[in-house]
């Protein structure tokens, strides 16, 4: 890092660390969380520096979706972080966040939109990284749009429900094993990084919260049309405990399993990415498909 730089970044920090603190910043403006925008307020700057950490080294453009009050902003600017665009669609929270931008001298930016609707793939510069406390009703469907665009990112370092995040992370053969999981890791590694409870939060959530550390590959783990995996996860998974030769009896049952190179009594469960992928290749030249 050049001396100039250093000597910003050191400025930048001071300058956030004598801030008020944050509890007390959204008490006195009587910010609280929004149920219906999934907010879940988290404070612990301990915390938060744990998360900015899994991410490091930063990319040179750190996307945060939904920074709320700026608990974990504050965080990403403590740990060196020099291009932030957050992006939040309350516009209560926007104002609030005036004197964090102040304070960062230009390396956060805040646009006012929401993340499902915006291309975040082409903001900034690359690499990229999204690191964020996602809303958890929106954030398996945040987490597929932005792998459909996995080469424009360098690390999502991103917060799910427990649940979900062992989805995500499962491997075969694990009880959680399921679409997601093969999905996801398709396209990228992933790695279940620390849990969170849920009186970190405020307000506490019903559930206990994981951070999830998704790096994505250049290419797909094996070839195959995203599509076709799509289909075959599905049929797959319709009737997890049904042997595949049952679960895909319409399109020729164990001689089409066979033809993919998988055992026809093998259950949805067990089988790799790479098998799926297999699967999905035949799938895309079987003639019930093409007449679907």
């Amino acid at each position: 890092m050049p001396i100039k730089s250093e000597v910003q970044t050191t400025e930048i920090k001071n300058a956030v660390m004598q801030l008020p603190l944050l509890r007390d910043l959204v008490q006195a403006a009587d910010l609280t969380a929004r149920k219906s925008l999934g907010q879940n307020f988290l404070f612990d700057l301990n915390l938060t520096t744990k998360i900015a950490r899994a991410a490091m080294p930063f990319g040179q453009t750190v996307i945060e979706i939904g920074p709320g009050p700026g608990g974990l902003t504050r965080a990403l600017l403590l740990e060196g972080a020099e291009h932030i665009i957050a992006v939040e669609k309350d516009r209560r929270v926007i104002g609030f966040l005036g004197h964090l931008i102040e304070a960062a001298s230009g390396r956060l930016s805040v646009k006012e939109a929401d993340a499902l609707k915006e291309p975040v793939w082409e903001f900034g510069d690359a690499p990229r990284q999204i690191i964020a406390n996602l809303p958890y009703n929106i954030a398996t469907t945040l987490l597929l749009q932005w792998l459909e665009h996995a080469e424009a990112f360098s690390a999502f370092i991103l917060m799910f429900q427990k649940e979900v995040a062992m989805r995500i992370t499962a491997r075969p053969g694990d009880a959680a094993y399921g679409r997601l999981s093969i999905i996801t890791q398709w396209r990228s590694t992933t790695e279940r990084v620390f849990d969170i409870p849920p009186e970190a939060f405020i307000p506490p959530p019903k559930i206990t919260s994981s951070v999830v550390r998704i790096i994505p590959r250049k290419t797909p783990l094996a070839p195959c049309a995203a599509t076709d995996l799509e289909a075959v996860t599905a049929i797959a998974f319709g009737q997890r405990r049904k042997m595949l030769r049952a679960s895909f009896k319409a399109y020729g049952g164990a001689d089409f399993i066979a033809a993919a190179g998988i055992d026809p009594s093998s259950r949805p469960q067990d089988i790799p990415v790479e098998g799926f992928c297999a699967l999905a290749r035949h799938y895309h030249d079987h003639p019930k498909k093409r007449q679907s």
